[in-house]
């Protein structure tokens, strides 16, 4: 079941701005091992999906992974074939808003191997440029 908010106060969400850094998510709270992106993006519900499956069938259920993003914005479509005008469409699918800096996902609980293994297959799944982060790195920098 891909994620989704239960309820929202706004059906329908304006597109708003992407510009700029991310200034919070920064760091690696949770895990050992983490995923940061270099790019910015929408990143779809049904992508963070396939990179969670991604993830956990590479770590054969060992270990814990934190999912550091929700999507909560909703982006409307039109019908093909429909003429202008007739107002906004509906709402078809959720969308997270993720900047160059945003940690995506944390693991912790495996080793460096299989963490950079499985980071590397679920950031196939996104349409971001994505680093691989561990917690001392982080803290050295």
């Amino acid at each position: 079941m891909p994620l989704m908010p239960k309820r929202v106060k706004y059906r329908k969400t304006q597109r708003g701005s992407r510009k700029g850094t991310a200034s919070r998510n920064l760091r690696i709270d949770f895990g050992e091992f983490g995923l940061q992106t270099l790019e910015r993006a929408w990143i779809t519900n049904t992508q963070i999906e396939a990179a969670r499956v991604a993830l956990t069938r590479n770590m054969k259920r060992k270990g814990k992974l934190w999912i550091r993003i929700f999507p909560d914005k909703s982006v409307t479509g039109r019908p093909p074939e429909t003429r202008m005008g007739k107002g906004k469409g509906q709402p078809e699918y959720w969308v997270a808003t993720v900047r160059p800096g945003n940690i995506l996902f944390e693991l912790d609980g495996v080793t460096e191997s299989v963490a950079r293994e499985s980071l590397r297959l679920a950031a196939n799944k996104l349409p971001v440029r994505t680093k691989f982060l561990t917690r001392h790195h982080v803290a050295a920098a």
